[in-house]
């Protein structure tokens, strides 16, 4: 049985890959107010808001238990892709890697989001993440309702 996996879905969103890339690139600390069910706050560790590749600690809730998560996010807009390196927090218990990534496509008016989690479990008795994928497919709707409603 191998350690490493890889989950990947496809979403279809009403927003464009610029403007969904837009508020993780310059306005990360507003992204509670487009989820806040899910994300209760994002704080900066390292760097600067709109830098790319700085630090951010985020505080979530995942059925029903809130955990924390520290990455660092790299956004390449030529290819419309956002990943996010897990450093630390409750998720880095269970994996030795965690990294999720976004890879938007333009479709009509929105986009179609390619969401997919790189894993490595610390050991086979380890779950593969479906939970974290629900509730990437779950935040990501939510930033899209919210980036699109009238």
């Amino acid at each position: 049985m191998s350690l490493k996996g890889e989950l990947e879905t496809v979403i279809e969103l009403k927003s464009s890959p610029e403007k969904f890339f837009g508020v993780w690139k310059t306005q990360a600390y507003h992204i509670p107010n487009h989820t806040p069910d899910n994300i209760h706050a994002v704080d900066m560790h390292e760097g600067e808001w709109e830098t790319e590749g700085s630090i951010k600690i985020w505080r979530y809730s995942v059925d029903g238990k809130q955990e924390v998560f520290k990455e660092k996010v790299v956004v390449d807009e030529e290819k419309n892709t956002l990943a996010l390196t897990g450093l630390e927090g409750d998720v880095m218990t269970r994996y030795k890697i965690f990294n999720p990534t976004y890879h938007l496509t333009p479709k009509d008016d929105g986009s179609l989001a390619r969401l997919i989690i790189e894993y490595e479990k610390l050991n086979e008795n380890i779950p593969v993440p479906d939970k974290y994928m629900d509730f990437m497919i779950t935040v990501t709707k939510d930033i899209d309702a919210s980036l699109t409603k009238a």
